[in-house]
């Protein structure tokens, strides 16, 4: 078990470090901060004073080992536009993607897998053609559409919601509605097609045998093992609450970390859009640590398997 979670722990080091290495380098190469900064019509010599005082005029693995070290030492830089922390900045904006981000991972959660089960259990059923056509739907309308449809329908023409912004209850209607129901069509088909594969194996048809009850079947042995893909998609989920929230947020002029990326990439303000690419691909490489983790506590013979 031990060589299973180090082996883990490598992994998930190495690609926050990859990560951090082709953000650092794409970012310096997409475009030039002091000329966005500045605008066009800025004198070469502003634009030179600017580029020293920002260490953008060092060769290019100069900053990049500057950048490293100053993370090691909890400096995430200064943003160029507020002049302020960049950390500072990324973490006033985590409360307001939270109240989006979490209770659409809760619906999706409470929504999504108890249908896919019970659409495993009534196949062919009306229920079941239901379940399977609502999540086709679900996961393959795109998220910037799927925002303007609920726009359209319940703040233009109803105008029983507002269309953006921040505020009451009611602003966080349509924003969660739109981040939660393509997971929960995703849901339900993983849940479902996983259901199904496991009800078919002859261990479930041997408890039933033995005289089980139909719930402690379900419950004792079924669920269990069709837990490993399902905890796959939602690990997946939860890794990418803050990554998932940038196209929402920016169509409803949410204040949150989503829309602050789309703003630093703008602006080409390169400490915060680091900052906040940094915290993703944490949570995400955490999320997936966290799932591995679960897999060996779930199948033992992954542990065995890692081990050799």
């Amino acid at each position: 078990m031990v060589q299973f979670v180090l082996t883990r722990l490598l992994r998930a080091v190495i690609t926050i470090a990859a990560v951090v290495t082709f953000a650092f380098v794409v970012l310096r190469m997409s475009g030039d901060p002091a000329q966005v900064m500045l605008g066009p019509d800025v004198p070469q010599e502003s634009v030179d004073a600017f580029r020293r005082a920002w260490g953008l005029d060092q060769p290019l693995w100069i900053q990049y080992l500057a950048y490293i070290k100053s993370i090691f030492t909890g400096d995430f830089g200064v943003s160029m536009r507020d002049k302020a922390p960049a950390i500072d900045l990324v973490l006033e904006r985590v409360p307001a993607t939270l109240q989006l981000t979490l209770p659409a991972l809760l619906l999706k959660l409470l929504i999504g897998i108890p249908a896919g089960v019970y659409a495993a259990f009534h196949r062919q059923s009306v229920t079941d053609r239901s379940v399977i056509l609502l999540s086709i739907l679900g996961f393959t309308i795109p998220s910037f559409v799927l925002g303007l449809i609920l726009v359209l329908v319940f703040a233009v023409t109803l105008g029983m919601l507002p269309s953006g912004g921040q505020g009451t209850w009611a602003h966080t209607v349509l924003p969660i509605l739109t981040m939660s129901i393509g997971g929960i069509g995703i849901l339900a088909r993983f849940s479902r097609s996983a259901m199904i594969e496991v009800m078919g194996q002859p261990f479930i048809r041997t408890a039933s045998a033995k005289g089980l009850k139909w719930r402690d079947v379900v419950w004792g042995h079924a669920l269990p093992n069709a837990a490993i893909p399902i905890v796959t998609i939602v690990g997946f989920m939860v890794g990418s609450l803050i990554a998932g929230a940038v196209v929402v947020e920016s169509i409803f002029s949410w204040p949150g970390i989503g829309r602050l990326l789309v703003v630093s990439v703008t602006n080409r303000d390169l400490a915060v859009v680091q900052c906040i690419l940094l915290i993703i691909a944490a949570a995400m490489v955490i999320s997936n640590l966290a799932v591995d983790l679960l897999y060996g506590w779930l199948d033992p013979r992954l542990r065995s398997r890692a081990a050799h």
